[in-house]
């Protein structure tokens, strides 16, 4: 029973507003279980596997090598963001003009926070780099306030033409190929999507009780306190991340000029 401590072996808590919990078993019924489940896993990797085949022979559709950004240098074109390499992935971050940081994209600040090393990336001829939506100096700013290191640039300028017919300010993750001279967008994602770039949920997925997110199917009593909404990847008033970067001395105002 929830509260009770013989199906654990552990110490009663007498707590009445403990967490539901898995049923106690033997090792060998908690192996027969998950070996049940494993064929589940399986067959949901090997589907995984079939949906990228199918991704990698999606037409391509040519688009403006020569489209405006904005980066540490200065002006540069879509083609130069590639950095000489064959494929781009770029991440399009949503911006509030004028805002401070705390009251940037907590669902932006939290996948970018997750892309770290990017030599795995580079070994396959594929470069990373975030096209924020707002201004090169606000989001340069930001950049290094969080402490990231990959490429960031301003995309501001060109995301009528980058991001025809989607939703501009929401976020996406858009991949591109070089032929040469010219630059060819090959897949586009949003939304859920853009779980591509982060490990924290995939880990909190391996779990019992898993994202505790309030749209999950879980068991009943299982913790489920965060609702669909920004709160998701803030805390206390500002994205998760941020709070580590102020402990740190960082600052955090995003104005520009004097």
């Amino acid at each position: 029973m929830k509260g009770k401590s013989t199906d654990l072996g552990g110490p009663a808590t007498g707590a009445t507003n403990a967490p539901g919990r898995p049923a106690a078993a033997d090792r060998a019924t908690f192996e027969a279980e998950l070996k049940r489940l494993r064929v589940r896993e399986k067959a949901h990797t090997r589907e995984g596997d079939a949906i990228a085949a199918a991704r990698r022979r999606l037409p391509m559709v040519e688009v403006d090598a020569n489209l405006a950004l904005i980066g540490p240098l200065g002006p540069l074109t879509l083609l130069e963001a590639f950095e000489g390499r064959r494929q781009l992935i770029a991440y399009y971050f949503m911006w509030h003009p004028g805002h401070p940081a705390a009251e940037q994209c907590e669902g932006c600040t939290w996948v970018t926070t997750q892309v770290n090393e990017l030599s795995y990336l580079h070994s396959r001829d594929l470069t990373y780099a975030v096209f924020c939506q707002g201004p090169y100096e606000e989001g340069i700013r930001y950049h290094d306030f969080m402490g990231w290191d990959m490429p960031w640039y301003s995309a501001l300028v060109s995301l009528d033409a980058l991001l025809v017919g989607r939703h501009i300010g929401m976020m996406h993750l858009v991949c591109y190929l070089r032929d040469g001279d010219r630059v060819f967008e090959t897949y586009w994602t949003t939304r859920r999507g853009v779980e591509a770039m982060d490990n924290s949920y995939a880990l909190m997925d391996l779990t019992v009780y898993g994202r505790q997110e309030t749209w999950e199917d879980s068991p009943p009593d299982w913790p489920q306190q965060w609702p669909i909404d920004g709160a998701v990847t803030r805390t206390n008033g500002r994205p998760t991340a941020q709070w580590s970067r102020l402990e740190a001395g960082r600052s955090d105002d995003l104005a520009v000029g004097p």
